[in-house]
């Protein structure tokens, strides 16, 4: 967490990432804390199990907290305790924060107690216990409670709307069970990219764990739902099936950025609406990682240097 004190497979998160009420639903949709299931594909293969049981037990201090947002929140800090960067177990990083979920020492300390089952003593923002206690008392103060807004809870987390649309998603693919249906590729593919989230962007990249390019990212994305598709994003907007403008997208459809349908330059895959916004998971340029990203679903509207292509959708 760097201050002191988002979503998914066809899911509308209402004005999630301004803090407002969210949609009871959606609530259950990401995996309320002490009622959901634990051990989904994406959470299994990203988290180590003695961590989801901890986020597991410390969500159910906090009933209406979905303890998929305490493992997102994990996730995007330290690869839930994983990291071997500053700060996380020992020091701080360079903006002050320790431990797995990267608290500052002030918000640390007014979250600290009382020490939960396995904790420290004093209590440490470097134990896991402590640390996913605290982070749940921290969520549960500012939204979470009830799950009346767990959205504007992960903003007052860190005051980051980007932030909160990668805690969001991944949380949602933490909740959602892999599909057994052959058919439903795009999810199965969605799902999968989204469980990619924080790998670096590697021109040419198209290796789990190593690095991706935006077509690589998607290519391989694909293949692990059994779809072979081109390796370069303008042959796979060339080879899958054009949507019309103003057809609704669905999770696992391909959006495509460039000059025109003759230079493509960039492809995402959609994962659902937040906050009004279509946000899809790319991996989108040298120096950043994967992660969820907000664009204009009008073809023609611009999206940095790039506009808004179009959609397909691969069978």
């Amino acid at each position: 967490m760097r201050g002191l004190v988002a979503l998914g497979l066809g899911l509308v998160l209402a004005a999630a990432l301004v803090g407002t009420a969210v949609v009871a639903s959606a609530v259950s949709l990401l995996g309320v804390g002490g009622g959901a299931p634990a051990g989904t594909a994406a959470a299994t293969a990203r988290i180590p199990s003695a961590m989801i049981a901890l986020y597991e037990q410390a969500a159910a201090t906090c009933p209406g907290l979905p303890w998929t947002i305490l493992a997102a929140i994990g996730t995007v800090e330290s690869d839930n305790g994983q990291s071997s960067l500053p700060g996380v177990h020992a020091g701080a990083n360079g903006a002050g924060a320790q431990g797995p979920m990267q608290f500052e020492p002030a918000t640390f300390a007014a979250y600290d107690e009382p020490v939960p089952p396995g904790g420290a003593a004093p209590p440490s923002p470097y134990d896991p216990a402590d640390a996913v206690y605290a982070a749940a008392r921290l969520l549960c103060a500012n939204g979470a409670a009830g799950g009346a807004d767990p959205a504007g809870a992960v903003y007052a987390y860190n005051h980051s709307t980007s932030y909160v649309t990668q805690v969001l998603a991944l949380a949602q693919s933490f909740a959602a069970p892999s599909s057994g249906d052959p058919g439903d590729a795009g999810a199965v593919a969605v799902q999968w990219a989204l469980a990619q989230i924080g790998t670096p962007y590697v021109w040419g990249g198209e290796s789990p764990g190593a690095g991706f390019d935006c077509s690589g990212l998607v290519q391989a994305a694909y293949r692990a739902a059994g779809v072979t598709l081109p390796r370069v994003a303008q042959d796979q907007y060339d080879a899958t099936p054009k949507l019309a403008a103003g057809t609704p997208l669905a999770p696992g459809d391909l959006v495509f950025f460039g000059s025109g349908p003759a230079g493509v330059d960039h492809v995402g895959l959609f994962v659902g609406i937040v906050g009004g916004r279509d946000v899809m998971v790319d991996a989108p340029y040298t120096g950043a990682d994967v992660r969820a990203d907000a664009f204009p679903g009008t073809p023609g509207a611009p999206f940095g240097s790039l506009v808004f292509v179009g959609a397909t959708r691969p069978t």
